[in-house]
């Protein structure tokens, strides 16, 4: 039990619930799906939640029998119920942040960039934060302050209505032959949806190994790259892109070849590292090919479009996916190989690459 993380959950309970029926099709807030992700986290050892509990009268039963404490905000005449509520939960958890010294995580319930303060404060104090809040009502500003940001609408256990589409004067429709109708009835993937795939995934991961790799001299475990890659987004989770565990998804990414594993210090926390050949040396030896392909009679090429002719000799090149945070590292690396030559031009203001020989 002492090495778990001892935890307060503070819920702004009326944004959060106002944000749920505005914004998930009407449905009811439901607090069992934020109790069980924190389960997952540690052992939660407060909870609060904070509103004018005379608008909520079927909430509170459903909160008493979570065991969370309910904290009254009665509204008064020309003050702002919000305020008050914001003030008196930002207050209870700096001061308990003070007098309870075992507490190492604060979960603040909210999507209101009014508590990036208080989470940059708790984080200041040693504290890690995680947010929750609805996707859609919650502020921009909010999810990067913490350390952990968790969306309301995609717990397990929240099934969000489909959206209506607009209702409005009937129009009538060409006929269309089954054939049609089955392929328009296909659900076509959102942006952000498509933004989330794999190999965009992929790259992050990749990038984020090699940067580990680079900034340390041990080992990079599966754990320190996730946290790291919560660090870069705090709204990271390995279930957007399909996978049940982290585990599930680096062994995804080992069959592909974009990282490798190995038994790491502790059972269950592989070594994580990218490969250091197979796919790199592919690469290079693109690069050379290419390179001995455009230098013709002045025998260099500049470094300027030379990625778009790598793309067309090959769809799939990305130099992220290798590890490398930009094209020119890509290059550099390919000629500390000795697989090209690279200079400085002044005169064509241009990196100029020159084959070598295989």
């Amino acid at each position: 039990m002492d090495q778990e993380d001892r935890i307060a959950l503070f819920l702004d309970y009326e944004n959060l619930a106002l944000g749920a029926r505005d914004h998930l099709g009407g449905v009811a807030f439901d607090f069992r799906p934020i109790a069980d992700a924190l389960a997952e986290r540690g052992r939660v050892v407060v909870r609060r939640a904070y509103a004018d509990w005379s608008y909520f009268d079927e909430d509170r039963r459903m909160l008493t029998r979570s065991h969370v404490e309910l904290i009254e905000i009665p509204q008064r005449m020309g003050a702002s119920r919000k305020n008050a509520a914001d003030i008196k939960m930002a207050v209870d958890a700096v001061e308990l942040a003070f007098e309870r010294g075992y507490i190492s995580t604060f979960v603040i319930c909210t999507g209101d960039s009014d508590f990036t303060p208080l989470v940059h404060k708790l984080r200041e104090l040693n504290k890690r934060v995680i947010g929750v809040g609805v996707e859609k009502s919650t502020s921009a500003l909010l999810p990067p302050a913490c350390d952990e940001f968790l969306y309301y609408d995609r717990l397990e256990g929240i099934d969000t209505p489909p959206a209506r589409g607009r209702r409005g004067r009937p129009v009538r429709l060409p006929t269309l032959d089954a054939q049609q109708v089955e392929q328009e009835s296909e659900p076509q993937p959102t942006a952000e949806e498509a933004a989330r795939d794999v190999d965009t995934l992929a790259v992050q991961v990749a990038q984020t190994v090699a940067g580990l790799q680079g900034s340390s001299s041990g080992e990079v475990t599966a754990s320190t790259l996730k946290r790291t890659l919560l660090r870069k987004d705090p709204t990271f989770s390995e279930s957007d892109y399909g996978f049940r565990t982290f585990g599930e998804l680096l062994r995804h990414l080992a069959g592909h070849n974009v990282v490798e594993l190995a038994e790491g210090p502790a059972k269950g926390d592989p070594e994580v590292s990218l490969p250091e050949h197979g796919d790199r040396e592919v690469a290079f030896g693109l690069l050379r090919t290419v390179v001995s392909d455009l230098a013709g009679e002045e025998g260099a090429v500049a470094l300027s479009g030379l990625k778009n002719q790598l793309r067309r000799a090959r769809a799939d090149f990305s130099e992220k996916k290798l590890g490398y945070r930009s094209f020119l590292q890509f290059c550099k690396a390919a000629a500390t190989s000795g697989v090209v030559d690279l200079r400085w031009s002044p005169e064509a203001d241009d990196y100029l690459l020159t084959p070598r020989a295989a």
